[in-house]
């Protein structure tokens, strides 16, 4: 395998990016963008830390992430697994970068920039979801937001097929990395329930 050890012998293999690519960019939030962004319930969030990147996907009942102001955008922290893989790397390296998805449509939006984590109250407050509210907030600071040409989407045909037909349920890819000691059956028997009550 030869490996391509240069943005210039990189650059070679591309040709010069349009117009409409380099235009497209925005410093903060605009009208159109805040419309998008405003219906997305779905999102990726990517960090970077020591340990390497994390890419995580973040859902909510109804717009994934709140504008605090044009240049601000917050994302509330739902109960998980606990891991802290993405909060972990925010609070080492703020580096983020966000993507939106809303079914039905093949553009991706994109937000990257700084982030902290807080445990505002007032922030924490914003989010409030049958009760309860999320254990932190992440707060970002937008440094750039665009839309991605819907070309990988239009590929696959995302919103239009279901693959899921005989691929491995999530107890049975715990079954195997923990060598039996959780039953396949029985996780993805209860766990419905379980997520359901632990939802929020």
């Amino acid at each position: 395998m030869q490996k391509i050890e240069t943005i210039e012998a990189l650059e070679a293999l591309y040709s010069t990016p349009g117009e409409a690519a380099l235009r497209k960019v925005a410093r903060r939030m605009t009208p159109t963008y805040r419309r998008w962004i405003a219906a997305s319930r779905f999102c990726i969030l990517a960090t970077v830390g020591p340990e390497g990147c994390d890419a995580t996907p973040r859902g909510d009942d109804g717009p994934v992430v709140q504008e605090l102001d044009p240049g601000t955008l917050i994302l509330p922290d739902w109960r998980g697994n606990n891991r802290l893989d993405s909060l972990r790397n925010i609070v080492v390296d703020g580096r983020v970068a966000l993507m939106f998805m809303v079914p039905g449509d093949n553009i991706v939006v994109r937000v990257n920039g700084r982030a902290v984590v807080t445990e505002d109250a007032d922030l924490r407050a914003r989010f409030t979801q049958a009760g309860r509210q999320p254990a932190t907030v992440i707060v970002v600071d937008i440094a750039e937001v665009y839309a991605q040409c819907p070309k990988a989407l239009l590929r696959s045909g995302l919103w239009a097929r279901d693959d899921a037909a005989g691929i491995p349920s999530l107890g049975e890819i715990l079954a195997e990395m923990t060598s039996g000691d959780i039953a396949a059956q029985e996780w993805d028997q209860t766990y419905p329930k379980q997520a359901a009550n632990t939802l929020w």
